[in-house]
């Protein structure tokens, strides 16, 4: 059996992330889970630690959602897991969908499964700004990647050990969803999709404004047209 990582990337998430915890514990008791603290200023690392069974690594100061995941890559390749699947500490990701992500995987022809909220019909709708910096940016990175993901910003995916271990060696600071589809294709790895039901955010508020939502979108821009240009290592000749 795979052995398996839950991540949770965590930044002053103390008013849900508990409830995630809970969550896991339930429906996927034989993973393991290890929690991010990225600097966080209010109680997140103490509701951690108030779960049993729960790993938790504190950062002394904010790296951003890139910076705590690749931290998260890292500690699962030190310890030797199979497969690492990201799950955000606000209640956004389904986490009874969470086995499904793993599932897919395990078929073997992809090393990314990305839960996609556009894949199919779902009850999810963000706002116009976001909507439109994520048409924008899934046709740039469709125009490299070739895969047709619908989701590029989704966060809840599925690594395999080839995907994690190369994320772990290299993977964007800030706003990394979209930017790491760019670097997994250029490493000679491929991503895939399958449909999940999001929900809203249950605690604390997103640091993503629609000033913000028009920054990450020009920031990821290009940093996607530079690595266009960059010469990557495939990820089967490092490992």
């Amino acid at each position: 059996m795979a052995r398996v990582l839950v991540i949770i990337p965590a930044y002053n998430e103390a008013e849900s992330i508990g409830n995630v915890l809970e969550a896991l514990r339930s429906r996927t008791p034989e993973y393991s889970v290890v929690v991010v603290d990225d600097g966080s200023t209010d109680n997140t690392a103490a509701v951690a630690r108030q779960h049993e069974g729960v790993d938790l690594v504190r950062l002394p100061y904010s790296l951003g959602i890139g910076g705590a995941m690749q931290t998260g890559y890292k500690y699962a390749v030190r310890h030797a897991y199979d497969v690492a699947v990201q799950c955000d500490a606000d209640g956004q990701h389904p986490v009874a969908q969470l086995r499904s992500l793993v599932e897919r995987l395990a078929q073997g022809d992809a090393d990314l499964v990305i839960g996609s909220r556009y894949v199919a019909d779902t009850a999810y709708l963000p706002s116009f700004t976001r909507r439109v910096g994520k048409s924008i940016l899934s046709r740039l990175v469709d125009v490299v990647v070739g895969e047709g993901i619908t989701d590029t910003t989704s966060g809840f995916r599925a690594a395999s050990r080839r995907a994690f271990s190369l994320f772990a060696r290299r993977y964007p600071d800030d706003y990394p969803e979209a930017e790491a589809l760019v670097i997994l294709h250029k490493s000679g790895l491929r991503p895939v999709e399958m449909p999940v039901e999001m929900s809203p955010r249950q605690g604390g508020k997103t640091s993503i404004s629609p000033k913000h939502a028009v920054y990450y979108m020009i920031k990821v821009g290009l940093a996607i047209f530079v690595d266009v240009f960059r010469k990557f290592t495939k990820a089967s000749e490092e490992l």
